[in-house]
């Protein structure tokens, strides 16, 4: 048994994952996800975060159990089951560093990803899917977005997640009337007219 974090972040309006070059075989020098196995009495969650601080330095994140994958192929030295997890954060929160077996460690956009080992394009893929599934739920997943936000701030997030273009005067309709944001009463001031600014409801809030 063996967990696997996916990190998403956007950075200059595309999504990225968080990536690590294998040290070790099978797949060394491959990129794959942070991940590891699962020692003996360690709960899931535990490890994951675990496997991410050794492998990459960071720790204290959200992290959120999305799936499992155990296609019997996935793995050359055997059959191994991996729970993944995924999250999103701000890029400047984070600095990755390569620790432990791994030999390198950077972002890669998702729409641009290097040769991967085992099933981890499939698992990123899903990982993608249920980002979008959760900002559907709350535009305030994993804390991403600040306290006060724009319309169209959330707009440029839902539109990165999802890699398509959104009709953004349909999108902030959507969003008021589905009743996941409110306005807060204030502005901010930009080159045209001042936009209103939301927050998302405090039931809402995840």
């Amino acid at each position: 048994m063996t967990t696997d974090i996916v990190i998403f972040t956007i950075r200059e309006d595309r999504l990225e994952v968080l990536l690590i070059q294998r040290g070790n075989p099978p797949f060394r020098g491959r990129w794959a996800l942070p991940g590891g196995m699962l020692e003996e009495d360690e709960d899931l969650d535990v490890c994951a975060g675990r496997e991410l601080e050794e492998e990459t330095g960071v720790a204290g994140l959200e992290l959120e159990q999305f799936h499992a994958f155990g296609a019997p192929s996935r793995d050359p030295r055997g059959r191994f089951v991996t729970v993944a997890y995924l999250t999103l954060v701000q890029p400047d929160r984070l600095s990755p560093k390569a620790a432990s077996d791994a030999s390198g460690v950077r972002w890669f956009p998702v729409d641009s990803l290097p040769p991967l080992a085992f099933d981890h394009g499939e698992i990123i893929a899903m990982g993608r899917r249920r980002l979008w599934y959760r900002l559907e739920e709350s535009p305030g997943a994993f804390g991403y977005l600040p306290g006060t936000f724009t319309l169209d701030e959330v707009c440029r997030l839902y539109e990165v997640v999802r890699g398509e273009k959104l009709d953004s005067r349909r999108f902030r309709s959507w969003a008021v009337t589905c009743g996941r944001v409110e306005e807060t009463g204030g502005a901010r001031s930009g080159n045209r007219r001042p936009a209103r600014l939301y927050r998302v409801k405090p039931a809402e809030r995840s």
